[in-house]
């Protein structure tokens, strides 16, 4: 028998996961409410055999499990408005700080429901179903099984409380996105000196292994892409980092290198040297 589970967010993550889970799928998503992207995202719905809500309680309403799927500043907001059945799986699959976690589970609890901390490990795509998920939290044996169940093939416990699996998730991100960041801005200046395919060569006789214009065209994408996301998710790791009082000068640096390219609002073309002049256009040195 199917099961009942709503998706609170219908962006890329629910939309990469939504073909290989079996269950009785409802979702709502915020920018239906808005008139001018309403379409598009009913579209995306019946694509993808959702039946779509026009609420978040229409959505939530007597299901046995929630994937929470918001942008990270939205995650606790969500959590603290939902309308939820006692006993309802609550899988927290944003990527928000222990401590908003903790928060978010606060309010589920005071509802009755089962909050599970959900680490996502990877990128969604194209891993779909098969991203390495973490999970933590009073309720992670149960939301493992149930996930298991949904068609999620890589789901892993971490003992402990709700916070463990997210403080793995943050704290990998301080080079995951860093490195996006100082890709960023080392191949920026790089292109504006003239001295591009100089820099990559060098970077690649440091690490033979891996071709850096590859890896560097894939990192611009994800910027490009996801930008603000990745930005606003990077301030969850900020917290995570001040609360440990570890110090987060690099990752402050990072934030504002990933929103000032993805505010650019523009899809990613094909091949490093377009996105390079889409990121900063104008004039390069000239070779002397």
């Amino acid at each position: 028998m199917e099961r009942t589970t709503a998706l609170i967010g219908f962006g890329e993550a629910a939309m990469a996961f939504t073909p290989g889970l079996a269950a009785d799928l409802r979702a709502y998503d915020v920018k239906t409410d808005r008139p001018d992207l309403a379409a598009a995202k009913r579209t995306e719905y019946a694509a993808l055999g959702v039946a779509g809500c026009a609420t978040a309680r229409q959505a939530l309403d007597t299901a046995e499990a929630v994937l929470s799927l918001v942008t990270a500043d939205q995650a606790l907001r969500v959590a603290q408005s939902a309308r939820i059945t006692p006993g309802c799986l609550w899988f927290d699959m944003n990527s928000v700080s222990p401590d908003t976690k903790r928060a978010a589970a606060t309010a589920i609890d005071s509802k009755k429901g089962r909050y599970v901390d959900v680490a996502v490990m990877s990128a969604v795509l194209p891993a779909r179903t098969k991203a390495p998920l973490l999970v933590s939290g009073m309720h992670a044996e149960a939301g493992a099984a149930f996930l298991a169940g949904l068609g999620f093939s890589n789901v892993r416990i971490i003992a402990g409380a709700v916070g463990r699996a997210s403080s793995i998730k943050m704290i990998r991100s301080v080079i995951v996105k860093g490195i996006e960041a100082l890709t960023a801005e080392c191949l920026i200046a790089a292109d504006r000196a003239g001295v591009l395919d100089e820099v990559l060569s060098s970077l690649d006789a440091g690490q033979p292994s891996a071709r850096w214009a590859e890896r560097a065209d894939y990192n611009f994408d994800r910027m490009l892409a996801h930008g603000v996301r990745r930005a606003a998710e990077m301030e969850e790791v900020i917290k995570t980092l001040d609360a440990l009082g570890t110090g987060a000068v690099m990752s402050n640096g990072t934030v504002k290198r990933q929103r000032a390219i993805g505010t650019l609002g523009v899809s990613p073309p094909e091949g490093l040297a377009a996105k390079l002049a889409i990121v900063m256009p104008g004039p390069k040195a000239q070779a002397v």
